[in-house]
């Protein structure tokens, strides 16, 4: 029998990955808050406008989609902390400049949303720029044995913040004025950006400068390098349709069951808690069954084959769908009292956060290791399009659908929807060999 390899170094020696993960934490915090309150912001200020909020949050993913791909190019050809730490200073004083003018110069709530609209527009095309470069940072900063690791760490941070941020959120909105949230969110992308000025590799420069043909050239070739790799090219076609299903459940459906079923009920510690902070509750849930999956697979040595393991996650995690779904709809009709739905939530989104977890880890460790370090951040950029192109419009037309039909036929499509991915990425050939 063959000795077992020894286990990886700790990744918190490493000076970079430290910058790089404690720079993301502050960062992170700062776009949970905002996300959160943004979300219950606009639906105060339309009066519950489902159809406005999903066309604001489809704007977002729309121009993130289309900047995505050419921070991809820019990743991989400049320094990657270079590009992160102006992108954190950039969004940081953007926000905190435009929340000047929302609260000295805006008085109706028609402008509010316009400007809103505006910060969604340039934060997204800013942020679009930084995903790439940082999601294509770790090859150069830790060894390959510790990739699986390092995505552990990672995930256990935003299970964490799921629960500090999101808890600090909901205990904050409405105690403090939105002003102030959003001043303390472009403080976190500043704060972010004074880490990531440190981070050291050994950058190695491009022969030729980046112009409009060498962008699309990059483009081309990270695509044809993408078309060879077809089990990763299957799975991230399957992940746009999970995706596509997925998102509506959290970013249409959560926000506007809060504002609406939960304000007007009598529910669990009404006494001292408000509607929003058990939206807080379910992220929590979310986060504390992510953790303890991250924690365990921060342990385990990368799988050279993830497929069974993935299959087993995504299955798991569309009958939980499913549940959630079956709950709220014996819930409207009035078979379960609205206590009851908030408690099955809470269990349920626990075993989903564990599910989602050990899917992400798996898969960005395996990517990290099968794709070349000069492509990664264009492959990055093109299946965080092809994995996440269609949330635009999911998000709208989940917002058209609250409006036009209501909240459950929204989640039964979407738990059907997720479902029916699911069989396709059990049974289908090529994601087999993953």
């Amino acid at each position: 029998m063959e000795p077992m390899p020894d286990k990886p170094r700790n990744v918190f020696t490493n000076r970079n990955f430290n910058l790089a993960f404690w720079g993301a934490f502050v960062s992170n915090i700062g776009n949970i808050l905002y996300n959160f309150a943004v979300s219950f912001y606009i639906l105060e200020i339309t009066g519950n406008n489902a159809l406005i909020q999903g066309l604001y949050l489809a704007t977002g993913g729309i121009v993130f989609a289309v900047v995505v791909l050419f921070g991809g190019v820019i990743s991989d050809r400049f320094h990657k902390g270079k590009i992160m730490f102006l992108c954190d200073y950039a969004k940081g004083f953007l926000i905190i400049a435009l929340t000047l003018v929302l609260m000295l110069a805006v008085q109706s709530n028609d402008a509010k949303v316009v400007l809103l609209f505006v910060i969604a527009v340039l934060g997204n095309a800013i942020a679009a720029i930084f995903s790439p470069a940082a999601s294509s940072l770790l090859p150069h900063i830790v060894p390959e044995e510790s990739f699986q690791q390092a995505q552990s760490y990672y995930s256990l941070m935003s299970s964490f913040q799921g629960i500090l941020g999101i808890v600090l959120a909901g205990a904050l909105y409405g105690k403090v004025s939105i002003y102030v949230l959003f001043f303390a969110v472009g403080g976190c992308y500043v704060l972010s950006g004074v880490s990531e000025m440190f981070i050291r590799y050994a950058y190695v420069k491009p022969e030729t400068k980046l112009t409009v043909k060498t962008a699309f050239q990059d483009l081309g070739g990270a695509f044809q390098y993408l078309r060879g790799m077809k089990p990763i090219l299957y799975l991230m076609i399957a992940v746009l349709f999970i995706n596509f299903f997925f998102s509506p459940v959290f970013s249409n459906f959560a926000p506007y069951f809060i504002a609406t079923d939960l304000a007007s009920s009598e529910y669990l510690f009404q006494e001292i808690w408000s509607p929003q902070m058990w939206s807080s509750m379910f992220s929590v849930a979310l986060s504390v069954g992510s953790i303890i999956m991250a924690v365990f697979l921060s342990t385990r040595k990368r799988a050279e084959k993830i497929h069974k393991g993935l299959s087993i996650s995504f299955l798991s995690a569309s009958l939980l769908l499913l549940a959630f779904a079956l709950f709220y709809v014996f819930f409207f009709y009035k078979v379960f009292n609205i206590n009851v739905f908030l408690i099955a939530s809470l269990v349920l989104l626990f075993f989903l956060g564990a599910a989602v977890v050990s899917i992400n880890i798996p898969t960005s460790a395996t990517m990290l290791a099968v794709v070349d370090k000069d492509k990664l951040g264009k492959v990055n950029s093109l299946i965080d399009v092809g994995s996440q192109g269609l949330i635009p419009l999911a998000e709208f037309l989940g917002g058209l659908a609250i409006t036009s039909f209501g909240t459950w036929p929204l989640l039964v499509i979407s738990a059907s929807g997720f479902f029916l991915v699911t069989l396709f990425i059990i049974l289908n050939g090529q994601i087999r060999k993953i």
